[in-house]
């Protein structure tokens, strides 16, 4: 079934989609606060910029021999990377960063510079995930040969053992973005015609991409393998860790707020109808975690309220904590459930969900 033809129903429960953003609207007028990005959102930029920037620098200029040290650096990368990620540009590529587009257009570019695309992403992220999120053969999030997240997925006997090998495949993901999937996206994208909703050709998006990955690699491996003290091999080790890294970081992180048992994995009828609406859609599939944890709600960009983040991704991360309670309290009151747990509550529920899925075919 093609994506374009699944339709939400926008008459259940209407009167809970609009009163979730009377109160959020509310919430922003009442407390005179923009959406966007406010100082601390700045200060987090210039941070995880740094953190990625900073080790790479001092890896070309040699500041030190000792292969430990270089290892450190190299792993400082790699939260820098996800940082850059999880922080700037996915709430750029929202549009959710500042009020001028500019800004959410150039900072949305980062990815690029970590190793991916933003045309890709947008598609895949934006489009895909945020518009069909949980739905298996339309969420590419949840759709992959090696890995069964869903019932309507079909289980190969290779899925019995994916509570174990997932969590080494979630370090590829990175890795892999930055040298073949892109490509493989972009062509894909390409005939189901997804590409005109970032208005750009395949022309123009497959070699801004080729110039993109040839940039990325150049910099971020062919100018340590030149001019660190590191032998060849050993630069290239630690480049495939810092992206194992980042990979893992990543995955476990968007893992944790769709892929685990509390959440459902709803599929159309055969005329294309889902059973709820949109934010309602939302609120089933999605969940957060560790609400309590500040560190790793900041460093994570506030995606551990994913709730909030696909109640309104053109919110800034900032604001999530804080408009939590108004989505809670509002959902709680229309009887609609309100997935929330701990961080190790959260893995443990997605480890066994891998593990049901590997071993049933149906729930």
């Amino acid at each position: 079934m093609d994506s374009r033809t699944i339709k939400f129903n926008n008459a259940d429960r209407p009167d809970f989609v609009k009163e979730l953003r009377k109160r959020v609207n509310t919430y922003f007028k009442e407390n005179n606060k923009s959406k966007y990005g406010n100082a601390n959102m700045v200060i987090k930029t210039i941070f995880m910029l740094s953190l990625y920037f900073v080790p790479y620098f001092f890896i070309i200029f040699n500041l030190t021999a000792n292969s430990w040290i270089i290892l450190s650096f190299w792993l400082l990368m790699s939260f820098g990377m996800a940082g850059i990620g999880f922080s700037i540009m996915h709430d750029a590529n929202h549009g959710a960063y500042s009020k001028n587009k500019n800004v959410n257009k150039y900072l949305g570019y980062l990815i690029n510079l970590v190793g991916g695309s933003s045309v890709n992403w947008k598609i895949q992220h934006n489009v895909l995930h945020h518009t069909y999120t949980n739905i298996a053969h339309h969420d590419e999030d949840i759709d992959g040969p090696l890995m069964r997240f869903a019932y309507k997925i079909k289980r190969y006997k290779v899925h019995r053992f994916q509570r174990f090998y997932a969590w080494f495949l979630y370090g590829l993901i990175t890795l892999s973005w930055s040298l073949k999937k892109d490509f493989i996206q972009l062509r894909r994208y390409s005939k189901k015609d997804l590409l005109k909703t970032q208005q750009i050709t395949f022309k123009n998006a497959f070699w801004r991409l080729v110039s993109a990955k040839t940039f990325y690699i150049s910099y971020v491996l062919v100018l340590p393998l030149i001019f660190s003290s590191q032998s060849w091999w050993l630069t290239i080790v630690f480049y495939l860790i810092m992206h194992f890294t980042c990979g893992f970081i990543i995955s476990v992180i968007f893992q944790l707020a769709h892929v685990i048992e509390e959440t459902t994995f709803p599929q159309p009828d055969k005329d294309g109808k889902m059973e709820n609406n949109f934010a309602i859609h939302q609120l089933n599939t999605t969940a957060n975690f560790a609400k309590n944890n500040l560190p790793l709600s900041w460093f994570v960009g506030g995606l551990n309220f994913q709730i909030e983040h696909h109640l309104f991704p053109n919110i800034c991360h900032v604001h999530y904590r804080k408009i939590s309670d108004i989505v809670k309290n509002t959902a709680t009151e229309f009887g609609i459930p309100y997935h929330q747990n701990t961080l190790f509550g959260a893995i443990s529920s997605h480890a066994k969900h891998l593990y049901q899925l590997g071993k049933y075919d149906f729930a």
